[in-house]
């Protein structure tokens, strides 16, 4: 018994957090198993991908600068697609079984309520407008509604023949019309094919990507995607890139937006893997913060809003981007802010409720 537990363990350690930002709960009895046998790959992964999207959004009003604009483009490309693929890869074991469903709406659902409700709040206090819009997500909240609906298609994408083509053909259709904004509708059907091919990869080709030779084609592809990023920049809208509107609201024919939203998912896809090739495998002292990633992405908004209340310099904005978004990984952190993040809701569910036969 004590072998089989050990195991479901190590099996489960292995899953990791069944998301791409979240951070797996461990019992007490499991910690010293989960430790020695959490794969520190996709920790590494997460952690330097967080930096990126922390240090995106607060050197964002730097735009002006063609150089800054350029490596903001840059790194839009690949650095959500990145985490949506992680979160569909730890997320192929998701059920509509009764624990799988309580985490959903514990570590998603709820939380998504707490922070767009806290999100409002700095326009009450500042304007004296609140302002709370449950199905329309405010500024970063749109990943976890996102998420949500993603992680819920699951079941649905793993019992199709052609999964990544039905996604991708979704992707470029609804580009060619303008869907509501409420549940995030253009991002969660624009990013889908991104979710789906992490649910189809296999721990196999994640190895691949360890190769040696790797890590070259990987730094290549990415000074390759940087160059061509520079010279393409100041030519193509940065709505592109952000995965909102329809092909019309930006401003091209259906043609011609699906034919950009096809080279979109392809090239974020080849940066997403140059960017896998090039992450450190062994374990590093960043690596347990990398579990975190999901309490930097929803409180460094509050860096964010007040960076831009102080008009932070390009130097200062990029320093305290990197900082908080190491700090906001680290355990006081975690410790502070359980309660929204990671929210304990025990009390809220009962057994599964079954008809009677």
């Amino acid at each position: 018994m004590e072998r089989s537990d050990n195991q479901r363990t190590r099996r489960q350690a292995h899953r990791d957090d069944e998301g791409g930002l979240a951070g797996a709960s461990v019992t007490t009895r499991s910690k010293s198993f989960a430790k020695s046998a959490r794969d520190p790959f996709f920790d590494n992964a997460k952690y330097l991908a967080i930096l990126l999207v922390v240090t995106g959004h607060l050197v964002e009003p730097h735009r002006d600068s063609p150089l800054v604009h350029a490596l903001y483009f840059f790194v839009y490309l690949f650095h959500m697609p990145l985490f949506i693929l992680l979160t569909g890869y730890l997320s192929r074991n998701f059920t509509f079984g009764a624990g799988k469903a309580r985490k959903l709406i514990a570590t998603l659902a709820v939380p998504y309520l707490i922070f767009e409700t806290a999100y409002s709040l700095p326009s009450l206090i500042l304007y004296g407008e609140f302002k709370l819009t449950i199905l329309e997500p405010y500024f970063l909240t749109w990943f976890l509604l996102s998420l949500f609906l993603w992680r819920l298609s699951t079941p649905v994408w793993q019992q199709l023949r052609w999964p990544l083509l039905v996604a991708l053909g979704l992707s470029l259709l609804t580009g060619t019309s303008a869907l509501p904004d409420e549940l995030s509708m253009n991002r969660t059907f624009g990013l889908l094919p991104f979710y789906v091919l992490g649910l189809m990869l296999r721990p196999e080709h994640f190895q691949l990507l360890r190769r040696p030779y790797m890590r070259l084609a990987g730094a290549c592809t990415l000074g390759i995607g940087l160059a061509a990023a520079l010279l393409v920049h100041t030519s193509v809208p940065t709505e592109w890139i952000r995965w909102r509107h329809s092909n019309a609201q930006i401003g091209v024919d259906d043609l011609t937006g699906t034919a950009i939203r096809l080279a979109l998912l392809v090239a974020g896809a080849v940066l997403v893997a140059a960017f896998l090739a090039i992450t450190p495998a062994r374990h590093t002292w960043f690596s347990g913060l990398g579990s975190a990633t999901m309490y930097a992405y929803l409180l460094h908004g509050f860096v964010v809003k007040i960076a831009e209340r102080l008009e932070l310099g390009l130097f200062l904005s990029t320093v305290v981007g990197l900082v908080a978004a190491t700090l906001l990984c680290t355990p006081p952190v975690r410790r502070l802010f359980h309660w929204a993040v990671e929210p304990r809701m025990s009390w809220a569910f009962t057994s599964l409720r079954r008809p009677a036969a």
